[in-house]
């Protein structure tokens, strides 16, 4: 009996199990189910967004006693990670908040709690698509306005705070002025002597802030024919206009007006007081921005006309194509599509609008978003989807790109190279060259020329060179890349007066039997050192440069077929090379010889030296000083070179970056497993947890250790500064006084190349270079150098201030 009714017991409790299991997965099923729902209102269908709104209002009212919590994270979730449907999601608030007072609050807490985190986490956007939404839902009678107008006031109270970075007091200031367009009519109509007040704080904080960062941010250098504005400047003339037209606008789509006879009658809630966290040295705050302008409404044919570059309009419209391309970049075909697919496609010429907003990310100052490939993968799928409008388009945006060449900055230059290269190679490196024959006429220094020799240059590595030869018409023969053969002098007609030549030949056939490292020390021990420093053969710092010649140039040659070959010898040979590199003359030495074997193919000599770079043989240092050295004089305004110089800080900085990480990750391990062991301790021994394990611990030796490494890693870091901003001052001020003494003007098109790429070092690297900024002002930009090298520092260290 006992065991039936043992069996029985168990049956119960296996049923209540079962139970207790189905109603989860039930409960699991109508969460999924909830969120889908709230997730997909509002999204193309056959019913309106009114009658979709009412329908899952009604849902959501049945369902919010069992999942409350659920439903208020997935609303402030797309309140933050939807904003374009940011108006849709206030009035499903409004209407829930009509019918539930208690969980409209709870909602306004919530929503609350996340615009505070965001600030104190530095998550920027989250915190402005927070604020948007807290505004919008005063037009859903959710919250009152002067509650709402009371947290704007405390936010323009930080454009007053001091000593705090302006970026600060920018970034409060720009929150509050993008959420008026949501707002403004709403506040007009109830509160219109405090908005005028708020305005009134906004213009009086823009007219008085330095602006001294905005040439270092421009795209082009002159404002004909499209001003470049700066971000701020551009938003405040916008939202005057707003306020002039009685701030009605026609994009924002306003769902709530329908439902406004049961959303007047609600009762709202005040915004508790919200006091900005204060600033601390760990915040990074936005940079701020030029707004990019490429089109007005004369460049669009017939069609709807482009809204006007102080309309409100022309702001809401290009925001939400960033976001959209924030989104989706990471898939080029779903965000070409969501590109297209925009929903006020039929009010705008989306394809200039589209256009334009990629090349605004694309020439993004300082670095762009994004790798300039999403932009120019993004644009090939749009020419799939649109083949009759947008190559058309985008043929109309190089054109006008290509016609104000002259004064783009030189880092924009770059991506334009690298983009226009690659679009080329996608379409068959068809283009109507013929069109830009008026730039052979000019100098080769000039940028139209140069931009067609840099970009012939670019597609040879897409492709090869008699394919580039044949794209090309005649009479661009003079800016067409050499054949990329190497330049090897041992088996030159010259070769016999050459000192090493009968080495080189031994070394062949050595390297030809796969011979040892060794061996090929044994056979450069033959040649005598014929270097200038060939009496000091002792010293510590002397080197054969005849050794370094041979090796180097006979070596790489015989690895000239691919980029293979040449590794697989830098490899089995890197023994060899370090003997020749032991100084910093020797590593320049090495340096001048891949040059003279590669100086016709650009890309070999780029990955070579990464490759020299990555196995130690040469250090940054000496790429910096090699590049700035007189044999260079010739290569100093082509594009490889820079790219050479960016790898070789990028090197530096990745080395930095990766010791402090790894040093911080020690210490955190170190005093988590300090306090573990103390609370062991303190618990009573029955109680003692298991040991924490040491294996992962450690020792302080160790975190010495790392920060020696680190320290010597940040001496290596600054030293490479400032040799290439001590080069840069010393070119700079020797052509300035030259072209003075000379009564020359000095803005010549060898000295815009020169100060574009000093201004390309500081904004490419600004994370890392700001850190040396009072060392580099002390030591370097001090207050005698000439006022156009001076003002590129004062630029730069403006960005962060």
């Amino acid at each position: 009996m006992n065991r039936r009714r043992h069996h029985d017991g168990d049956d119960d409790g296996y049923e209540h199990r079962n139970r207790k299991r189905r109603r989860v997965s039930e409960n699991q099923e109508i969460e999924d189910r909830l969120e889908s729902l709230i997730l997909r209102v509002g999204e193309r269908s056959t019913s309106s967004v009114e009658s979709n709104l009412e329908g899952l209002v009604s849902v959501l009212e049945a369902d919010l006693g069992t999942f409350r919590l659920k439903i208020l994270r997935i609303l402030s979730d797309c309140a933050v990670k939807m904003p374009e449907k940011c108006t849709i999601y206030t009035t499903l608030v409004g209407l829930l908040n009509a019918k539930n007072y208690k969980f409209g609050g709870e909602f306004v807490d919530h929503m609350v709690k996340t615009f505070k985190e965001s600030l104190k986490q530095c998550k920027w956007n989250n915190a402005r698509y927070s604020l948007r939404f807290l505004a919008d839902l005063v037009n859903c009678h959710v919250i009152s306005a002067s509650s709402l107008l009371q947290l704007l006031d405390t936010m323009i109270d930080v454009s007053n705070e001091d000593p705090v970075p302006q970026v600060r007091r920018d970034w409060y200031v720009f929150a509050v002025l993008s959420t008026l367009p949501w707002v403004g009519r709403d506040l007009y109509e109830k509160k219109e002597s405090s908005l005028e007040s708020l305005l009134l704080r906004i213009e009086v904080y823009l007219n008085k802030r330095s602006k001294k960062h905005h040439n270092a941010l421009r795209v082009w250098s002159v404002d004909a024919p499209h001003p470049q504005e700066e971000y701020l400047d551009c938003l405040w003339a916008q939202i005057r206009k707003l306020r002039q037209d009685n701030w009605a606008e026609k994009h924002i789509q306003r769902p709530y007006l329908a439902f406004d006879s049961i959303l007047c009658e609600a009762l709202q809630h005040n915004l508790p007081q919200i006091v900005p966290p204060p600033h601390h040295e760990a915040y990074e705050y936005p940079m701020p921005w030029v707004v990019y302008r490429m089109f007005d409404y004369t460049d669009c044919p017939d069609g709807p006309n482009l809204p006007g570059a102080h309309s409100i309009e022309r702001f809401l419209i290009e925001e939400h194509l960033h976001h959209i391309i924030e989104i989706h970049h990471r898939e080029r075909k779903d965000c070409a599509a969501q590109l297209l697919a925009f929903p006020y496609k039929n009010k705008v010429p989306l394809e200039y609008c589209i256009v334009e907003v990629i090349f605004a990310e694309l020439f993004h100052m300082p670095t762009p978003r994004y790798l300039d490939i999403v932009y120019g993968s993004i644009l090939i799928e749009l020419c799939k989807l649109h083949p009759a409008t947008l190559p058309q388009v985008l043929a109309q945006a190089t054109e006008i790109l290509f016609m104000r060449i002259d004064s783009m900055n030189t880092s924009c230059f770059d991506r334009f190279v690298n983009w226009f290269s690659y679009h080329l190679s996608n379409f068959k490196f068809t283009w109507s060259w013929e069109e830009w024959d008026s730039c052979l006429l000019l100098d080769m220094e000039h940028p139209r020329p140069k931009f067609i020799q840099e970009v012939l240059q670019k597609c040879l590595r897409l492709s090869y060179h008699q394919r580039i030869v044949e794209m090309m018409p005649e009479t661009y023969g003079k800016l067409l890349p050499v054949q990329p053969q190497p330049n090897y002098k041992y088996a030159s007609e010259e070769a016999a007066s050459l000192a090493g030549t009968q080495v080189a030949h031994q070394l062949v056939v050595a390297i030809r039997q796969k011979c040892t490292p060794e061996e090929v020390v044994n056979i450069l021990k033959e040649l005598p050192n014929s270097g200038e420093n060939a009496d000091q053969e002792m010293s510590e710092t002397s080197f054969n440069p005849l050794k370094i010649d041979v090796f180097v140039q006979t070596l790489l040659n015989l690895g000239s077929k691919s980029f293979s070959h040449s590794f697989a010898a830098i490899s089995k040979f890197h023994l060899v090379f370090k003997a020749l590199a032991e100084s910093e003359e020797a590593q320049i030495c090495i340096l001048h010889n891949v040059f003279e074997l590669w100086q016709n193919h650009q890309q070999m000599m780029v990955v070579i030296i990464d490759k020299l770079l990555k196995t130690q043989i040469v250090d940054c240092s000496a790429v910096a000083t090699w590049i700035f050295s007189k044999e260079m004089t010739g290569e100093f305004t082509k594009m490889y070179l820079w790219e050479i110089l960016h790898l070789t800080i990028k090197k530096m900085n990745k080395h930095v970056i990766k010791l402090n990480f790894e040093l911080n990750d020690a210490k955190e391990k170190l005093s988590k497993a300090d306090s573990s062991s103390s609370d062991s301790e303190d618990e009573a021994a029955p109680k003692r947890k298991k040991p924490v394990t040491t294996v992962d611990k450690p020792t302080e030796e160790m975190v010495e250790r790392m920060e020696e490494k680190l320290e010597a890693a940040n001496v290596d870091q600054k030293r490479l500064f400032l040799i290439v901003f001590q080069r840069f001052i010393m070119i700079l001020s020797e052509h300035l006084v030259r072209s003075d003494t000379d009564g020359r003007d000095p803005d010549t098109d060898w000295y815009r190349w020169t100060i574009g790429r000093l201004q390309q070092v500081f904004l490419m690297h600004h994370e890392q270079v700001q850190k040396y900024s009072s060392t580099l002002e002390t030591l370097l930009f001090t207050s005698d150098l000439d006022s156009h090298i001076l003002d590129v520092f004062h630029q730069f260290v403006a960005l962060r201030a």
